[in-house]
């Protein structure tokens, strides 16, 4: 998958080269609006990060261009222009989605992840069911089982397993699930992750059933499906 961030912001933009290079995507970026036209008439890309305060073109004058010419693919707008008529204004412009700066990362790759399953024709997953192999959650009851056994769960490690589940089958790094599970900046002197993760593990991974989550070294986790 191949995704385009225009932002002018080079803090910003290279936290998302990042953060996106990570979860595997294949990434380039632009810094005014001008390239980023450029790049999204000429290249092909399946998603872009917009956003809406550039120099030389701003977003919403891309993001018409780009729907004239026929580019159908979802564009994510992100910007600090938060009112509910700027917010308005963007989807009404062919936004497929507006995310407000500052923002949580966890958030913005759900909403990309969304924004492509989307593009793909896929259907969303159930609101309220999660399944992995025959791990399975109940978001709304909280409840979580392993085939038929009940698994109980404290706060922080449900949180966890959900964040994992949704992202069954790609590599978590451990800055995305402090991010995610307990909302501030990773400290990477800290192993309250691996901690937590560990007993994941044996709560989860009972005798008879296959291993559903694999250490990357150095980077974070994955829960497969075996």
């Amino acid at each position: 998958m191949r995704i385009l961030i225009v932002e002018d912001d080079l803090t910003t933009q290279q936290f998302l080269q990042r953060a996106l290079s990570e979860q595997g995507y294949q990434v380039d970026a632009a810094s005014d609006g001008q390239e980023g036209l450029f790049l999204a008439l000429e290249q092909d890309y399946q998603l872009i990060v917009l956003d809406r305060m550039l120099p030389k073109l701003d977003g919403l004058t891309v993001l018409s261009t780009l729907r004239n010419a026929n580019k159908h693919l979802p564009v994510l707008i992100l910007s600090a222009l938060d009112s509910v008529d700027e917010r308005v204004k963007g989807l009404r412009e062919g936004g497929d989605d507006y995310l407000v700066k500052p923002f949580a990362l966890a958030e913005l790759l759900v909403r990309i992840e969304i924004l492509l399953q989307r593009q793909r024709g896929q259907t969303e997953p159930s609101l309220n069911k999660l399944h992995v192999a025959d791990l399975s959650m109940d978001l709304l009851a909280r409840r979580v089982w392993r085939g038929q056994q009940e698994i109980l769960l404290q706060p922080k490690e449900f949180k966890l397993l959900r964040y994992l589940m949704e992202h069954a089958g790609q590599v978590v790094t451990r800055t995305l699930l402090f991010e995610a599970v307990w909302n501030y900046d990773f400290d990477p002197q800290t192993n309250v992750i691996d901690v937590h993760v560990a007993r994941l593990r044996k709560k989860v991974e009972l005798d008879g059933h296959s291993a559903l989550l694999e250490t990357v070294r150095g980077v974070g986790y994955r829960m497969v499906e075996k």
